[in-house]
C-alpha cells in the first residue's frame, strides 16, 4: 500500500489546518491508520490513531481536545483536523497504516506502511 499525505502548510497560533492521507495499491479494509509527527531535532511521536472501522480513536495527550482523526473507508482516505494550533505543533506529519493490537496503537512498530510526510508550521 502507498500513502500520500497532504494539507500541510503555515498557520498562526489558534488557527487550523486539515491534513489528508490517500491510500492506494493493495489496501486492506481491516487496517488501522494513524498520524505521527516529528518536530525539528526530536524523535517521531504519536499523534492520533483510528481503528479499522472508525469506531475507536486514540490521541496523544498533547493534542486531545484540539485534533480530530477520521477516515473515509470508501475513499481510502485518512484525515486529521487540527484546531487551536500551537507553535509546538510545528512538525512534519506522517500517516501510517497497520494492524496494531489494542495496546499498541501509539507505537511506530505497529505500523508497516508510511507516507512521505507533510510539513506543518505554526507561528506565534
Amino acid at each position: 500500500v502507498q500513502l500520500q499525505a497532504s494539507g500541510g502548510g503555515f498557520a498562526q497560533a489558534g488557527g487550523y489546518l486539515r491534513l489528508s492521507c490517500a491510500a492506494s495499491g493493495r489496501t486492506n479494509s481491516r487496517t488501522a491508520m494513524a498520524w505521527f509527527r516529528q518536530a525539528p531535532g526530536k524523535e517521531r511521536d504519536f499523534v492520533a490513531a483510528i481503528n479499522w472501522n472508525g469506531g475507536a480513536t486514540y490521541y496523544a495527550d498533547s493534542v486531545k481536545g484540539r485534533f480530530t482523526i477520521s477516515r473515509d473507508k470508501a475513499a481510502n482516505r485518512l484525515y486529521l483536523q487540527m484546531d487551536s494550533l500551537k507553535p509546538e505543533d510545528t512538525a512534519v506529519y506522517y500517516c501510517a497504516t497497520g494492524i496494531p493490537i489494542l495496546s499498541s496503537y501509539g507505537f511506530q512498530s505497529a505500523y508497516n506502511s508510511w507516507g512521505q510526510g507533510t510539513k506543518v508550521t505554526v507561528s506565534s
